[in-house]
């Protein structure tokens, strides 16, 4: 099923009608507004939308609007007898959440195309009272994106429950346009709702006449009788017509700042990574709302669309948000956890003090990381930062190991294309490249190894080695887990290749009089360097080389002690794990695919589920001992004035929470059985009895599918949620490439046009690789629809 987008079309104006509880008269509203808009705008029409309705069909709310309205177009989607809840009326005939919103947004398209006119959604029983599938309609509806007119509730309570349906409301990003509540004299509610939302939120309330109560005195013929006067009263009122024309302009005010956006922020925005004297206001991508997998953007040429057209449509979220996105867009659970931290603390500063939510994540980190060479954590503010932090923790240990002086030249070690940040230190440890040749104060400071990639080629799995190595030659495989079967591979004295050139290019550049602080490496993938898998068992001999010939690196004033975990040896090495870290690859740390822990960690991106910036750096006790002195000015002087901000740690602790949880349930064994962990004979898939598993949400059919398409495609590789395809590139590969283009073209120019239900996919290229990146909450059918448009765009 395609992706269902939200509803807004130019000629319809949409509410959805909310209730802060049952019983508290959505239906009447309905009905006085249904009244209303006919009574006003003549030449329009009105529909009336009630998606799930439980009771005796002839109880049922749309019967009521049928009965007590004139020419107003009403239905009921779904219907169940029983009077109860409806994820208990459902049992046994229960709706997918999908297949929901895929009847009301069909629904709301056939009115759209029926001309101009209002639709009003009447929700059932309160905000959170749950849909057919038991997900709360709070949530049920979020990718709608419908704004709101809330009926607040008039009885004993009633204050409280309006107030709190409000807050969940918004908390969610609903626009809640107005409030409108039955005038009881007896509770007086009105009175202080009208003023407590006017002050805290500039929002009007609006009082309406209560209905006449039924009589046993009456027939029910009377009783209708006086309920249609009511009805013809009370849809004249000045108050009800302001409430229309107010949601008319809202309506109005939405669509005109939204087309106006690219334009407006085409003057006003520097864009990051962005070449503005070719950046057109045509290429700024307008986006309304996001929910899940799912961007909510502006149609390409609105404007010019017919009033049938609906003017948003859902967009992939193919780069995850630049590698944020962990668990979808819009996560409630996030977002109440950010709102309690904020509650809580709103911040608080961290020098020498200690709140629950850093300590909390601290602990949960060095727990479940499982590294016993790891015993603190430093907090930051972004990947960037945190290496920086990285990159002084590691040479100021290495210095006064080897007892150099603070002035001494020093080096890092690292591998050729690397990229760890764009912050001047960071942008030093990387070889000149794309992004800081051009830089005036970049000054690259290292040595940088050339590495075996690992590639789908033509259906097989292969490991290229470069010339570098002795001579360029590939090694193929049957299954990607045999790669990852590091044990077995250095039995058959694979790494011995590895070894001689890591020692031979280290010896060769110590030999030139350079002198080295750090071996820093992005674990397995190699992201702004142009999405590169590299082969594990080359950074797993990296590294041990690194710690088994500490005597070149200089002569040691301060040895470590054999066997203590916690004193690094050689070099301290670094694992930049800001992309590849945090279930990103599949599992919780990219460093347990090479078999080797690192002495410093860095995480950031997927670390707060993709909901706000926070970076951890996990650092050694030895490392922590280089700083010691008495001397304040021997510390580690940095921080930033938002570290350990609570909100991201309070945050972080529910990602986290929600991410190993996915894993512990086995919320992706649909993934790893999509050709990836399975005894079989196919070209992708391992058995798990004989080695690692290495899966993706992928399916491994669509990576062999990639890699069979050689006229264009040079290579594919999948893991965890990542998947890569290296383009032939005829101007060369690299970030310069416009390799990809023509393929991020196609996939942004989408699928349905024709059926008017449209979606795309949104993606970001490297050159000549174009990536797409699911989050870790991406679904098998959505991870499929996309696969599909994939295979289109590459076979036009």
């Amino acid at each position: 099923m395609a992706p269902i987008g939200p509803l807004l079309w130019r000629n319809l104006r949409i509410y959805k009608i909310y209730g802060a509880n049952t019983d508290v008269g959505k239906t009447i509203v309905s009905s006085i507004l249904c009244n209303a808009s006919r009574r006003i705008w003549k030449n329009e029409a009105t529909a009336y939308l009630k998606p799930v309705s439980t009771g005796p069909e002839n109880e049922a709310d749309d019967n009521h609007v049928k009965k007590f309205t004139k020419d107003v177009a009403q239905r009921t989607l779904y219907q169940y007898g029983l009077a109860v809840s409806p994820h208990i009326a459902a049992r046994g005939h229960v709706i997918s959440d999908a297949s929901l919103l895929k009847s009301i947004y069909d629904f709301a398209s056939e009115r759209a195309s029926s001309g101009p006119g209002w639709l009003f959604l009447e929700t059932a029983g309160g905000i959170h009272s749950p849909g057919p599938s038991g997900t709360t309609q709070a949530d049920l509806y979020t990718p709608l994106r419908c704004p709101v007119l809330l009926v607040g509730d008039w009885k004993l309570g009633g204050i409280s429950s309006t107030i709190s349906a409000f807050e969940s409301l918004k908390m969610r990003g609903y626009d809640v346009e107005s409030i409108v509540v039955f005038n009881d004299s007896q509770y007086g509610n009105f009175e202080y709702l009208k003023d407590y939302f006017g002050r805290r939120h500039g929002l009007a309330v609006t009082a309406l006449s209560m209905p006449p109560p039924r009589s046993d005195a009456r027939s029910e013929a009377e009783d209708e009788k006086s309920l249609l006067q009511y009805y013809r009263q009370e849809s004249q009122t000045k108050g009800v017509r302001d409430i229309l024309t107010h949601l008319h302009d809202r309506h109005q005010a939405r669509v005109q700042d939204l087309e106006a956006m690219p334009v407006e922020a085409h003057k006003k925005m520097w864009y990051p990574f962005t070449q503005h004297k070719l950046l057109q206001p045509r290429d700024v991508l307008a986006i309304d709302s996001a929910n899940g997998s799912y961007f909510q953007t502006l149609v390409p040429n609105s404007a010019a669309a017919t009033n049938e057209t609906a003017l948003l449509q859902p967009s992939f979220d193919g780069s995850a948000s630049w590698w944020t996105q962990g668990l979808g867009h819009g996560n409630s659970s996030l977002t109440l956890a950010a709102a309690y931290a904020s509650g809580r603390y709103g911040h608080v500063m961290f020098a020498g003090t200690v709140h629950e939510p850093a300590l909390k994540l601290a602990k949960m980190l060095l727990s479940s990381f499982k590294n016993p060479r790891l015993s603190r954590v430093f907090f930051s503010d972004n990947g960037s930062t945190g290496v920086e932090v990285a990159v002084k923790m590691a040479l100021r240990a290495a210095r006064i190991r080897y007892g150099r002086s603070s002035d001494a030249k020093i080096d890092i070690l690292g591998l050729r294309g690397s990229y760890h940040g764009d912050t001047i230190g960071t942008m030093d440890c990387a070889e000149p490249n794309t992004y800081n040749e051009k830089v005036e104060w970049y000054e690259g400071k290292g040595a940088w190894l050339d590495y075996p990639q690992i590639r789908c080629v033509a259906g097989q799995w292969q490991v290229q080695v470069p010339s570098e190595m002795g001579s360029a030659h590939t090694e193929n495989f049957s299954h990607i887990s045999e790669i990852f079967h590091l044990e077995r591979r250095i039995a058959r004295g694979e790494h011995k290749l590895y070894e001689a050139y890591i020692l031979s290019t280290i010896k060769k550049s110590l030999d030139q009089g350079r002198k080295f602080g750090a071996l820093i490496l992005e674990p397995l993938v190699l992201g702004a360097g142009g999405m590169v898998l590299v082969d594990p068992l080359f950074q797993h001999t990296l590294v041990q080389v690194v710690r088994q010939n500490s005597s070149i690196f200089g002569p040691e004033l301060m040895p470590g002690h054999p066997g203590d975990d916690s004193v690094w040896k050689g070099l301290p090495v670094v694992f930049d794990e800001v992309f590849t870290g945090i279930y990103r690859l599949g599992r919780l740390t990219a460093a347990s695919f090479l078999d080797v822990q690192p002495d410093i960690s860095v995480h950031a991106k997927i670390l707060t589920g993709g909901l706000i910036p926070l970076c951890v750096t996990l650092a050694s006790e030895g490392i922590l001992d280089a700083f010691a002195s008495n001397e304040k000015s021997d510390a580690l002087l940095h921080g930033h004035s938002y570290t350990a901000h609570p909100i991201g740690c309070q945050v972080a602790v529910e990602s986290l929470n929600q991410l190993q949880s996915i894993e512990k349930s086995g919320g992706w064994d649909w993934a790893k059985a999509n050709g990836w962990v399975q005894a079989d004979n196919g070209t992708n898939a391992s058995d798990t009895a004989s080695g690692p598993q290495v899966w993706s949400i992928w399916p491994a059919s669509l990576v062999r599918w990639l890699s069979l398409q050689s006229e264009s495609i040079a290579g594919a590789w999948a893991v965890g949620s990542v998947l890569a395809i290296h383009l032939h590139a005829s101007d060369g590969s690299g970030y310069g490439s416009a390799a990809a283009e023509g393929l991020r073209k196609r996939l942004l120019v989408g699928a349905g046009k024709t059926s008017g239900a449209s979606w795309n996919v949104h993606s970001r290229v490297l050159g000549n690789v174009l990536y797409l990146m699911g989050n870790q909450l991406s679904t098998e059918s959505e991870v499929a629809e996309i696969s599909e448009l994939l295979r289109q765009a590459i076979g036009e």
